[in-house]
């Protein structure tokens, strides 16, 4: 079969991700923090960019054209322009931008030091598990092997205090006998927090059980042996095995409560997280206003130096100094545009959270009410993929704590056949609320509490009182009864 050439001319669309636009949507999803980084980094890299001092004259700050909208490919044109030719008037083109330079918002009062987070919320790190047990070991009187030995069982404890390997595995690079090997377990069981080497939970409940101020056989027999028992509140079966009364079982296992199955837990180790809110809420004059975090995002413009440059054509001659400012010009541009599209966006959707959620910030989190992407969305003329983008990883600070910008986002439930639409959040602090008022003896089952919630018009089912009462750690019914 013969092959033919033809030409043909087809028109279709396709959707160009510049790297502009994939720059204004990364800022987006920073933090506060991380976007002051980036900030931070560009300044060193690009010799374009310069921050404006208080004490400079402003440069004129028009608004953005359609600031309100999305960032959408349309909106970078202005690459192909670049890259058009040498007839480009860099100084009416530069003028142009110097309107995009991010100004913080300076209609809202500025925030007083009793609304800004309090200083105990700033913690730094502190010891890891592995120093703070290293740091008691070298306090004991021990010769380098067992120190050594004594390392290596701290080395494999893992952040809940367990054992990460089998003990034996550890004896076996030893070259103590295992009696000794044994002893320097029970002396690293025995340093604060108490319990930590243990290799399985009777082993760390034992540890604990071992330092108490009286030691109690029956308690550490009700560890070693009836663990599931206690769990079960099958108390007639412990008294069956151990022909102790019920009585005094029970109270003997009340000492449990004292200890602790993770006690790895106990010390603060790891990476600590400092959370910067993005955004303030304040009332001023009965209403909440919302302020957009600047702390830290210098006012950007082009450097004046470069300007003069591009005033001058002889200096851009060279090929290789005309091509670095180019890219360094549409870099610097495109960063003050995008950090410009953030703020705004994120003050739009923060100011769309408190108009939604009125009664949230007056009387607390038992009135949230359900809301979703789609809401705020539309009501701003995005798509849900830019709500979401401006809500991941932010936290607002309000009058009445700090939250992430997703708790205020949760479809209703119980609203069928005539209910009342209820936040997921509120149905568990329902639940918790009931459950705490409760009789010990007649503890609510999920259906009677089910029941209780349909009285209030949130019609829950049974299955979903289930799931939030394990959620919030709340054993059922049965093992909540109190004889």
């Amino acid at each position: 079969m013969a092959t033919k050439l033809s030409q043909s001319l087809n028109q279709s669309q396709q959707l160009v991700m510049t790297p502009q636009l994939q720059q204004a949507i990364k800022l987006l999803t920073l933090s506060h923090l991380e976007m002051t980084d980036v900030i931070a980094k560009e300044m060193v890299e690009n010799p374009m960019l310069e921050e404006v001092s208080h004490g400079e004259g402003d440069y004129k700050l028009d608004k953005l054209e359609n600031q309100s909208k999305e960032a959408k490919a349309d909106d970078f044109k202005e690459e192909a322009m670049m890259s058009s030719g040498d007839d480009i008037d860099w100084q009416k083109y530069v003028d142009s931008y110097n309107s995009t330079t991010y100004e913080p918002n300076m209609a809202t009062p500025s925030l007083s030091p009793d609304d800004m987070p309090n200083y105990e919320n700033m913690v730094s790190k502190g010891a890891s598990l592995a120093e703070h047990l290293e740091w008691q070991l070298r306090m004991e009187d021990l010769n380098d092997v067992e120190i050594d030995f004594a390392i290596e069982i701290i080395g494999n404890i893992n952040d809940y205090g367990y054992l990460s390997c089998k003990f034996d595995e550890l004896i076996e690079t030893s070259n103590l006998e295992r009696e000794e090997c044994l002893g320097m377990l029970e002396l690293v069981q025995r340093l604060d927090p108490v319990g930590c080497g243990a290799q399985d939970l009777v082993d760390c409940l034992l540890a604990q059980a071992r330092i108490a101020e009286e030691r109690s056989p029956l308690l550490e027999k009700l560890i070693r042996f009836h663990l599931t028992n206690l769990k079960n509140r099958d108390y007639k079966k412990i008294t069956a095995d151990t022909g102790v009364a019920e009585e005094q079982i029970i109270e003997t296992a009340k000492l449990l409560h004292n200890f602790h199955p993770k006690p790895g837990r106990l010390v603060g180790g790891g990476e600590t997280h400092y959370v910067t809110p993005d955004v303030y809420v304040v009332e001023i004059g009965g209403e909440f206003v919302v302020q957009v975090n600047d702390d830290g995002v210098p006012r950007l413009r082009i450097s004046k130096m470069y300007q003069d440059m591009l005033n001058q054509a002889e200096s851009l001659q060279n090929k290789e100094a005309k091509e670095f400012v180019e890219e360094k010009l549409k870099s610097a541009l495109w960063l003050i545009k995008s950090i410009n599209k953030r703020q705004r966006t994120i003050d739009q959707v923060a100011k769309s959270i408190v108009k939604k959620q009125q009664q949230f910030f007056k009387k607390g989190p038992k009135h949230l009410k359900p809301m979703v992407l789609k809401d705020v969305a539309n009501e701003l003329g995005v798509h849900e993929s830019t709500v979401s983008r401006a809500t991941s990883n932010k936290y607002m600070h309000t009058p009445i704590g700090m939250f992430e910008l997703k708790y205020f986002f949760n479809a209703g439930i119980g609203g069928d056949k005539g209910g009342v639409d209820a936040v997921g959040e509120v149905v568990k602090l329902k639940i918790k609320e009931l459950v705490d008022n409760e009789n010990p003896k007649k503890p609510l089952s999920d259906q009677k509490i089910a029941d209780l919630l349909s009285q209030e018009e949130m019609k829950v089912a049974r299955r979903t009182v289930a799931k939030y009462r394990e959620s919030l750690g709340i054993l059922s019914s049965s093992k909540r009864k109190v004889k």
